[in-house]
């Protein structure tokens, strides 16, 4: 079979593409599919060739290859000035398993329990400085939750002025990133130019050094303190050991927690402001699901407050809505991609080594025969059936699935189960909210507004 369709451009009309892609990444993505079908290249007159797929077949057949067969970690060099060569995400074969298996513990079984009380504590916190009728920023808010729960998660509750510093500089650094205009310098690596501190690289150059020389020290502190008491992330990697016995480098745990900060902190900022957005567009799913946690029964004392938190996670209509926004809003549009080693055929297509395959995250959920009516969000739709890892992947798949998708749902769950027990909300205006790009991921725009229109008796 020949290679799939797409179009055959010059360099300029490429070029113009890619700024489609950036500044309307959705919109670029439903007319390619539109065009050309449901696998596609980007464009059939360049190299490497780039192929996307949203055939649950064709995603079965590539997250079920031999992970030996892929070069995973080439393709992701666009996130090498944000993360640094020692993130996880950037390595493949065995350094990415030794550092997968160093890290998957914290965020897992029991380890999340233990995360629960900051999680709701921390959006209280947020909420407490609503007030009402006056309208607040839904996606700062969100970050603001995220970031604090993370930095806990990471550091621990030791509050020292390094963790102010790093909470200020770590925003900054997001934030120069966040505009679709600021995210060209990540797409064209010939504009990364350091013109000095006022220039956009330079900026970021300046604050990711900030950033990392605050890490360094705060790892160097941990390893002199040696305290076995402490039970958070940090310390948790400084005492891991990998089957020889050798622990991470102060260079792998930087790199690491960069990676750890970034990825737990705005995809789940942007899941939690679009769960919100969907909540208050639809007031039949806002009665079920607070029907569902009033439902819950009131108590403060510690160990029942413990295995309410177990309950909440486990509620299946909050479990329903979180999944539907991240099947009809999924903050990161394709797993990373697989560059194919050798040659290989997927769906009938036939491609030599070097081919660049991307699932498509946002198109295989928003496919009309597995999801009918998919621009619609029906929560109902995970309380009937169970969905395949192929049709939906909103963390990826395979031995490349986020590390952190059980503590992202965690977060969501009791974030915004914590947020619709203490307020009502609504949306300051009923215009409708198109997503925009922010970095390599997509989320609501900056200028989203809630207003608190009641306080609830928050017993919950």
């Amino acid at each position: 079979m020949s290679l799939p369709d797409g179009p055959s451009s010059p360099v300029l009309i490429r070029r113009l593409r890619t700024l489609h892609w950036i500044f309307r990444p959705l919109e670029a993505l439903e007319q390619r599919a539109q065009r050309y079908g449901e696998t596609f290249t980007i464009s059939k007159n360049i190299s490497p060739l780039v192929v996307y797929f949203s055939n649950p077949q064709a995603i079965q057949q590539i997250f079920s290859t031999d992970p030996e067969l892929f070069d995973t970690n080439s393709a992701n060099d666009i996130l090498l000035p944000l993360l640094g060569e020692n993130s996880m995400i950037l390595l493949g074969g065995a350094k990415h398993q030794r550092q997968r298996k160093l890290l998957m513990p914290p965020f897992h079984g029991d380890r999340l329990k233990t995360y629960a009380q900051v999680i709701c504590q921390v959006t209280e916190q947020v909420i407490s400085q609503w007030q009402i009728g006056k309208p607040f920023a839904v996606r700062a808010a969100m970050q603001e939750i995220s970031l604090q729960v993370i930095l806990n998660a990471v550091f621990g509750i030791h509050k020292s002025d390094r963790y102010q510093q790093l909470k200020q500089t770590l925003t900054s650094l997001l934030e120069s990133l966040a505009s679709p205009f600021s995210s060209i310098w990540l797409f064209f690596p010939s504009l990364q130019k350091d013109w000095g501190a006022w220039s956009p690289w330079g900026r970021f150059l300046r604050l990711k050094q900030q950033v990392n020389e605050l890490l360094i020290a705060e790892i160097q502190s941990r390893r002199n303190e040696n305290n076995p008491h402490r039970d958070d992330i940090l310390s948790l990697l400084l005492a891991a050991r990998d089957e020889v016995g050798q622990p991470m480098t102060d260079e792998e745990l930087r790199d690491e927690l960069i990676t750890l900060l970034f990825a737990g902190h705005e995809t789940t900022a942007s899941a939690l402001a679009w769960a919100l957005y969907c909540i208050d567009s639809l007031p039949e799913v806002k009665e079920k699901l607070r029907a569902e946690i009033d439902s819950l029964p009131a108590n403060s004392e510690p160990n029942a407050l413990a295995k309410l938190n177990e309950v909440i996670a486990r509620l299946p209509y909050l479990n329903a809505v979180c999944c539907e926004t991240l099947r009809i809003y999924p903050i990161a549009l394709n797993p990373f991609p697989r560059v194919t080693k050798v040659p290989m055929e997927i769906m009938g297509y036939k491609f030599e080594p070097g081919t660049l395959l991307l699932a498509s995250t946002y198109l295989t959920h928003h496919r009309e025969d597995i999801y009918p009516e998919p621009k619609q969000f029906k929560p109902e739709r995970f309380l009937s059936r169970q969905f395949s890892p192929y049709e939906y992947l909103p963390f990826g798949g395979s031995d490349r699935r986020c590390i952190g998708a059980a503590f992202a749902l965690f977060e969501m769950k009791l974030a915004l189960a914590t947020i619709l027990s203490r307020c009502e909300l609504k949306l300051a205006t009923k215009h409708p909210i198109k997503p925009t790009r922010r970095g390599l991921t997509v989320a609501p725009p900056a200028n989203m507004q809630m207003v608190v229109t009641a306080l609830r008796d928050g017993n919950k």
